[in-house]
C-alpha cells in the first residue's frame, strides 16, 4: 500500500514521463522492488557474471553488463518519443545488437515486434499499422530496404541510439511504473485466415515458463544455446531468455548457414553447442543434407525440437550420428508462451508411429475438450487442447473479435473466471496414457463418410522407402485428397505402401513430387505455396494439351 500510494501523485501528472522524477526514483532504488520482471532476471545475472559473454553472433559478442549497459543507452534514447506500453519495431535481422534493442525496448517501458527482413513491403507495413507504433529500429546494413517499404513510423539507427547518455532517473521512473502484465513482446503468426495475428505476450508469461524450462532441462550457465530461430518465431524466445535467466551463452546461428551444411557443422562445432532448441524443418535440413556425416558437435547433450511433427525416419538419423544426446518433443503455439507439454524421448519408435507430445510443464492445465465443452478423457477419444495458466498470453494486438474467439472461459469452471486458450490441435491419449498430437481442427476432413486426420497420411507417407517429406490437402471442389511429398518413390511405390497400413478412403488420389517443401517465416512448411505449385502445374498441363 505504501508503495502504491507513493507512485500514484507522481502517476497524475501530466504525463506519466514528467512525474516526480527525484521521489519515485529514491523510493524505487530504496525498496529494491522485484517486481518480477524480465529486466530483473537480466541485472541479477548480470551482476553475477558481469564479465561472461551472453550474446555471439558471427561478428561479434557481448557480455552481460554491457548488455545491460547498452540497453539502457538504447531506452535513454527511446522514453522521451514512445509512451509505456506501446510497441517498437525492430527491422534488422538476428544479431547482438538486436537484443540490445529488444533490452532498451523494454527497458522503455515498452515491448518490441521483430518484422521479418524476407517479407513482402505491404506485409511489413500492414503489421507496422496494427502495432500503431511511432518507432521502427533498424541499422545502417538495412536503412534502405526499411526505407523503400517506407513505413508508417519513424525510423531511428541502432547505432545512434547507442551513443545516447544514459538518464538513470529517466529509467527509474519508468521501472517503477512497470508491472509483470505489461506487454514483453509482440509476435506475428500467419493465422489459418493468411492475415497475419499479433501475439501479445507480457513479462509474467515469460517469468513464470523460463525458470520451469530450463529446470526442466538442466540448463546452466555452462550450456551453450545454438540459436537456430528467427527472432519473430518463438522458439528463439527459449534461446534469449533462458541465456539471460541462467547465464548460459546463446550464440546466434547465421540465418545464411541453413543453406550451407559445411558453413553450419563447422559454427556449431567450433562454438561449443551443448543445447539446441530448433524446429523440425531445420533438423530435417540437418539429416536431409546428410551434414552430420561430415562433422558432428561432440559437446551436444541435447536437442529440443518443435513447430511440426517429427518424422521418425529423420529422427533415427540423428539418433544414428548423436546416440547420446538427449532429444525432447516440445509442443505448443505461441500463444501459450512457447511450449506447454513435452516428451523426452525413451524407447525406440517405427517409422510409421508419431511421438507422443508428452506431459504439461509446472503450473500449465491441459483440457482434451470435446466439441460440446466436454472434456476427453478416454483412451483413443480426441479432443481439442486446450491451455490454462499464467503461461497463456493476453491476447491478439488490437484483434479484440480473434482474441475472444480463441481465448475463453473454461467451460468446464462455472465458479470463477478462468481463462483458457483453445489451440485448434486435435489431440488423444493412446493406450499408454501419453498424449499424442494427431491433428489440426481445421485440417480434419470428412470424405466418403468418414472423419479423416491427414496427418494420419502424411505419418505412413514419411514411412514409406523413398518418401523424405510429405504434406497433404483436401481438395474440396473435387473432393480428393492431394499428397505433396518430396524423395525418389513413385506414385505406384506410395500408394501400394499406404494400402498396406491404410484403408481404402485414405489412400490419396493426387500425388504431386516437389524438390523441396516450401517454409514459411516459422519453418513449416507453407500449405499455401505448395497448394500455388499444384494449380500452376496443372494451368501449364492444360495449357499444354491445348497448346
Amino acid at each position: 500500500c505504501f508503495l502504491l500510494e507513493s507512485i500514484k501523485p507522481a502517476a497524475r501528472c501530466a504525463g506519466s514521463r514528467q512525474a516526480n522524477v527525484e521521489g519515485v526514483a529514491k523510493l524505487h532504488l530504496r525498496n529494491k522492488i522485484m517486481n518480477n520482471l524480465i529486466l530483473d532476471y537480466m541485472e541479477q545475472t548480470a551482476a553475477r557474471l558481469p564479465e561472461k559473454i551472453a550474446f555471439a553472433d558471427e561478428q561479434t559478442e557481448v557480455s552481460f553488463s554491457a548488455l545491460v549497459r547498452r540497453a539502457q543507452s538504447v531506452a535513454a534514447a527511446l522514453i522521451p518519443l514512445v509512451p509505456p506500453r506501446s510497441v517498437v519495431g525492430f527491422y534488422m535481422d538476428k544479431g547482438v545488437e538486436t537484443v540490445v534493442g529488444f533490452m532498451g525496448a523494454v527497458y522503455a517501458g515498452c515491448a518490441y515486434s521483430q518484422l521479418n527482413l524476407r517479407h513482402p513491403a505491404p506485409r511489413v507495413r500492414a503489421m507496422l499499422e496494427t502495432l500503431d507504433t511511432p518507432i521502427v529500429v533498424t541499422n545502417r546494413a538495412h536503412l534502405a530496404q526499411l526505407e523503400d517499404i517506407n513505413p508508417p513510423a519513424r525510423i531511428l539507427l541502432i547505432e545512434e541510439l547507442e551513443e545516447t547518455p544514459l538518464d538513470e532517473d529517466a529509467l527509474s521512473v519508468v521501472r517503477a511504473q512497470m508491472i509483470d502484465a505489461d506487454p514483453l513482446y509482440v509476435n506475428f503468426t500467419s493465422g489459418s485466415t493468411g492475415t497475419p495475428k499479433g501475439v501479445v505476450v507480457c513479462h509474467r508469461n515469460v517469468c513464470e515458463f523460463i525458470p520451469c524450462f530450463a529446470e526442466t532441462f538442466a540448463i546452466t550457465e555452462k550450456d551453450v544455446l545454438a540459436n537456430q530461430a528467427p527472432f519473430d518465431f518463438d522458439v528463439s524466445v527459449k534461446d534469449i531468455y533462458s541465456g539471460l535467466f541462467t547465464g548460459a551463452r546463446v550464440e546466434i546461428v547465421p540465418t545464411a548457414y541453413f543453406t550451407n551444411p559445411t558453413k553450419l557443422m563447422d559454427f556449431l562445432c567450433d562454438r561449443g553447442a551443448t543445447l539446441m532448441v530448433w524446429a523440425v524443418s531445420a533438423l530435417c535440413f540437418l539429416t536431409t543434407m546428410n551434414a552430420l556425416a561430415y562433422k558432428t558437435p561432440t559437446t551436444l547433450r541435447a536437442i529440443l525440437f518443435s513447430g511440426e511433427v517429427m518424422p521418425i525416419k529423420h529422427l533415427h538419423k540423428l539418433q544414428k550420428y548423436l546416440p547420446d544426446v538427449q532429444y525432447v518433443n516440445l509442443y505448443g503455439p505461441t500463444e501459450i508462451t512457447c511450449n506447454c507439454t513435452y516428451y523426452v524421448v525413451d524407447r525406440e519408435f517405427a517409422e510409421n508411429e508419431s511421438l507422443p507430445i508428452g506431459v504439461p510443464f509446472k503450473n500449465e492445465r491441459i483440457l482434451l475438450l470435446t466439441p460440446d465443452g466436454g472434456e476427453t478423457v478416454k483412451p483413443g477419444e480426441i479432443g481439442e487442447l486446450c491451455v490454462s495458466g499464467t503461461s497463456v498470453a493476453l491476447g491478439y494486438y488490437k484483434d479484440a473479435e480473434r482474441t475472444a474467439a480463441c481465448f475463453t472461459q473454461n467451460p468446464l469452471n462455472h465458479a470463477y473466471l478462468e481463462p483458457i486458450y483453445r489451440t485448434g490441435d486435435l489431440v488423444k491419449v493412446n493406450e499408454r496414457g501419453e498424449m499424442v498430437y494427431v491433428s489440426r481442427k481445421d485440417f480434419q476432413i470428412k470424405h466418403m463418410g468418414h472423419r479423416i486426420e491427414l496427418s494420419e497420411i502424411e505419418v505412413q507417407m514419411t514411412a514409406v522407402p523413398g518418401v523424405e517429406r510429405a504434406l497433404c490437402a483436401y481438395l474440396e471442389d473435387k473432393g480428393k485428397i492431394l499428397a505433396f511429398y518430396t524423395g525418389e518413390a513413385d506414385k505406384a511405390a506410395i500408394t501400394a505402401a499406404l494400402r498396406e497400413v491404410l484403408p481404402g478412403y485414405m489412400i490419396p488420389h493426387l500425388f504431386m513430387q516437389v524438390e523441396a517443401m516450401p517454409l514459411n517465416k516459422n519453418g513449416k512448411i507453407d500449405r499455401a505455396a505448395l497448394l500455388s505449385q499444384y494449380a500452376a502445374a496443372k494451368a501449364a498441363k492444360k495449357e499444354a494439351r491445348h497448346g
